[in-house]
């Protein structure tokens, strides 16, 4: 299997589970990832949160790891992607409003690549309108955003995920390993023991 190249968005206080664990396990795996983050360049750092659940009516939050990003936004070009992930938490709240964020998103999705999308990252598929038709599980919170966008909220377990054609969602961290197997099967990693 010869590495795939992994573009991964994350943000200013982007869920630090949903940043660090995928960005390091799909290196550990052989892809190559590069992070980035609008208006930041490579060597630039984005505050990471970290949400827990512990009994409250919604997630928990407190400060996470700073996380050094490893390209430039400005410098990525979609056609030298073979797949997009996307971090939760609060990152997508604002990412989504950014232009260049939303075609990008577009780019992968009209191309048919696999997209990696966990907890809040329904935020940024929402708004650039590709989930029509297609069962996105997401953070509870963000149900609603994922059926006006014409999405069918897939209601699953917090350690679940689901694919759908080209995307991989989860509802939050928790669901990593799930949700970073069917990302693997979507780019045909093979992993022997």
């Amino acid at each position: 299997m010869a590495a795939k190249k992994i573009l991964f968005l994350t943000g200013d206080f982007a869920e630090d589970y949903e940043t660090m664990v995928p960005f390091q396990a799909l290196q550990a795996v052989g892809h190559i990832v590069d992070a980035v983050c609008p208006n930041k360049k490579a060597g630039e750092r984005v505050k990471t949160a970290i949400h827990d659940f512990e009994g409250d009516q919604t997630y928990t939050e407190k400060p996470g790891h700073q996380f050094t990003l490893n390209a430039t936004f400005d410098d990525v070009d979609p056609q030298q992607y073979d797949a997009l992930g996307i971090a939760g938490g609060r990152a997508p709240e604002y990412l989504r409003l950014n232009p260049k964020v939303i075609e990008l998103v577009r780019q992968f999705a009209e191309a048919g690549k696999p997209i990696a999308a966990i907890c809040h990252a329904a935020q940024l598929l929402a708004a650039a309108d590709v989930i029509r038709g297609k069962r996105i599980s997401a953070y509870p919170a963000c149900a609603p955003e994922v059926k006006l966008a014409g999405g069918e909220y897939a209601d699953i377990p917090v350690d679940a995920a689901i694919t759908d054609a080209n995307f991989v969602t989860a509802p939050a961290w928790p669901a990593h390993p799930e949700w970073l197997r069917q990302f693997l099967v979507l780019l045909g990693t093979r992993i022997e023991h």
